[in-house]
């Protein structure tokens, strides 16, 4: 095809396309959005004239509530109350929660919140995405929201940083993107973390491992050996390592460090660490690997990093090399194995002129565990893999499965079944556990058992 024939396909494309959205219906407005707006600019003056009182945002929104019913209640009379209550709450989330999403991100059984632009609001929820029928107003409207969200925490989105990873006061991980980069306009990703940290007995509840597993693993942590958890995202990568820090002892120091701080931790004596974007000058970035120079000289008992992604990873090797056992963290990957090649691409990331021998020689000799986790085809999660690390031969670092899942099939309904096996290897590392007081029975490796 010519250079000059394309370029007329593309033509009539782009002219069929554009005649598609002329004809395509309309998003349903809000017949009330006027009335909304201007209910919003009087509660907002209104509230400016207050004298500034510290009141919970629980109260506060209580307050804007009663304010807008009763302004409906005087001046709109022919409003059904039904729809007088439901103006007066998307009026108060507008004002000091988190817009339109806000029932979102309080319906326990969402997991995951998706806004692609002001049209298109989706969630996840048991596994499966679902599009609702959320809508904002303008793209203003959505940027509103996300500046919301990132001010409190000192952080910043426009268009020479259009792009920001931030938390939710609850801890749930949120990014955002905005035009120029998104093409659907602002777009916003919410990961929800649970209001209650979940427990192991959870994550057994779930399916995610059974309870000899469970026991296993906490033993590991409690023995201080260094564990990655790998998966791939949305796997709950993140969920596990929290639950994994909940086994330290309340008597540890621990150190977290992440790029935005969401590990719960329940433990008195913890220290959080925050990297910190450049600011408007381009200026005072903190990075990952700073912090983590940083936090060997705090005399950490464990450091807890949330993902390692870079340069990082020599620095996350070389504490667990120099006597800070126990360290935790999580990491991208499709395997065990994988997550080994990742990390020797990660720590060549650091600018290191090593020998590959000698990478494969510092991870091998650092890391002891890898738990592999992935996300089914059904939407549950599950961890696939209990991998040790047991050392060099030649120079290939050795891998030997603990534990393993093994899928057999689905169900009417479509969600997977399998079963966890151990592979009935005793781990090399027996004897750090029973070094520190921890004694595991042989049952716990038996094929049988589980």
């Amino acid at each position: 095809m010519s250079l000059l024939a394309r370029l007329e396909k593309q033509k009539s494309a782009r002219a069929e396309t554009k005649k598609q959205a002329q004809t395509r219906p309309a998003a349903q407005k809000d017949p009330y959005e006027q009335l909304k707006t201007n209910i919003h600019k009087r509660i907002i003056e209104e509230l400016k004239e207050r004298p500034a009182d510290k009141e919970c945002p629980e109260s506060l929104a209580v307050k804007i509530e009663n304010m807008v019913v009763e302004i409906l209640e005087n001046e709109n009379e022919h409003i059904p109350r039904a729809d007088k209550q439901r103006i007066a709450r998307e009026i108060s989330d507008d004002a000091i929660a988190f817009g339109p999403i806000t029932p979102l991100l309080n319906d326990p059984e969402i997991t995951e919140v998706m806004v692609n632009g002001p049209d298109k609001v989706y969630i996840e929820k048991n596994g499966k995405l679902q599009l609702t029928g959320i809508r904002f107003r303008d793209n203003n409207h959505v940027m509103h929201i996300i500046e919301r969200i990132v001010t409190p925490l000192g952080r910043r989105i426009d268009e020479s940083m259009p792009m920001v990873d931030a938390r939710l006061p609850d801890g749930s991980r949120v990014n955002a993107i905005i035009p120029p980069l998104a093409l659907n306009g602002p777009t916003i990703t919410i990961r929800k973390f649970f209001k209650d940290p979940l427990s192991i007995k959870d994550l057994v509840r779930f399916g995610t491992l059974t309870q000899q597993t469970a026991d296993f693993l906490g033993a590991c942590v409690k023995a201080k050996l260094n564990i990655v958890v790998s998966g791939g995202t949305g796997s709950g990568k993140t969920t596990t390592l929290n639950i994994l820090s909940s086994f330290i002892p309340n008597d540890e120091r621990i150190v977290t460090i992440e790029d935005a701080a969401e590990l719960q931790l329940r433990q008195e004596h913890l220290i959080t660490l925050e990297s910190r974007p450049p600011n408007i000058e381009g200026k005072g970035a903190i990075a990952i690997r700073d912090l983590m120079r940083n936090a060997l000289r705090m005399r950490p008992d464990r450091i807890v990093v949330g993902e390692v992604r870079s340069g990082e990873a020599l620095d996350m090797l070389q504490a667990m090399n120099t006597g800070h056992d126990g360290s935790l963290t999580t990491g991208h990957a499709n395997s065990p194995r994988d997550m080994l090649s990742r990390l020797e691409t990660m720590v060549l990331m650091a600018g290191m002129e090593l020998p590959v021998k000698a990478i494969r020689e510092q991870i091998s000799s650092a890391i002891d565990l890898i738990i592999h986790q992935s996300r089914m085809r059904d939407g549950s999660r599950k961890i696939t893999h209990i991998t040790e690390v047991q050392g060099m031969e030649g120079d290939i670092i050795v891998l030997q499965d603990i534990y393993v899942y093994k899928q057999e099939g689905a169900g009417p309904a479509g969600e997977l079944r399998g079963n966890f096996i151990a592979t009935g290897i005793r781990p090399k590392f027996i004897g750090q556990l029973e070094a520190n007081g921890i004694t595991l029975a042989y049952e716990t490796f038996d094929p049988s058992i589980l």
